[in-house]
């Protein structure tokens, strides 16, 4: 019974996984162009993000290898941009059986992306493991194929299509912080004071000679402190928006 309840999990990751691949496979073509441009080679670039998982921690790595910075440097910066994924890895511990296996735990922590770790969250009661394996199954060659196509194809198509595609990234972040700024509009404000803090960052003349690895953590943790001193999130306050969120998704499915 028990590897009928596993297989039924499984098979219902894939299918929640497949939107997931589908999006993975047009934003890692993105990143396979990037990576091209950085002078990585397409089966390189693909191991890469066979083994990470992260867009925003790879497109800040290839920036970073582009600007010949350290090691140290890079691995600092990857802790502070992935380091959500430690905060979504505990709120997933609680959805988990307490007597899971530790090498389940171990692979399933393997597939924290923000995508499976969204549809992960949703579902009703304890996570079965085999529900990430089949997000997995699809999303990782999702990844890692699309990155593999874009790395490749940086010598098939025009530079005109390329400098094209380029650009996509910037459309995916926009489609990212659009949603919750309207929302909320101190997270608007945060995103305003982000990208100017940025730019000052990039042209003031002493700050401007740090290494871009270096102002991109400086930042990081300072924007993200202010904004937690000054605009702090209740627990209740939290809860009530959450139950408020609910009542219009009820309210709108009944009409």
């Amino acid at each position: 019974m028990k590897k009928v309840a596993d297989g039924s999990w499984y098979c219902r990751g894939i299918r929640d996984g497949i939107p997931i691949a589908l999006g993975y496979l047009a934003v890692s073509f993105t990143l396979g162009i990037a990576a091209g441009n950085a002078g990585i080679g397409s089966f390189p670039a693909a191991i890469m993000s066979l083994m990470n998982l992260t867009s925003a921690g790879e497109f800040a790595a290839l920036g970073l290898m582009t600007a010949g910075a350290a090691y140290m440097e890079m691995a600092g910066t990857q802790f502070v941009i992935n380091l959500r994924y430690l905060l979504m890895s505990c709120a997933l511990s609680q959805k988990i059986s307490p007597d899971l296996p530790f090498f389940h735990r171990l692979f399933m922590s393997y597939g924290i992306t923000d995508e499976i770790f969204g549809i992960s969250a949703a579902v009703d009661g304890n996570v079965n493991p085999f529900y990430v394996y089949g997000a997995l199954t699809v999303a990782v060659p999702g990844w890692t194929i699309g990155t593999w196509l874009g790395a490749a194809s940086g010598n098939i198509l025009p530079p005109r299509v390329l400098s094209a595609l380029n650009v996509a990234i910037y459309g995916m972040f926009i489609a990212i912080i659009v949603p919750p700024a309207r929302k909320e509009k101190v997270l608007a404000g945060m995103i305003g004071v982000s990208m100017a803090a940025s730019l000052l960052a990039a042209r003031l003349p002493l700050i401007s000679q740090i290494s871009s690895g270096m102002r991109i953590m400086i930042l990081t943790v300072l924007i993200a402190w202010f904004g937690a001193v000054l605009f702090p999130i209740h627990e209740k306050e939290s809860g009530e928006e959450e139950q408020k969120e609910q009542r219009k998704e009820v309210f709108s499915d009944e009409r």
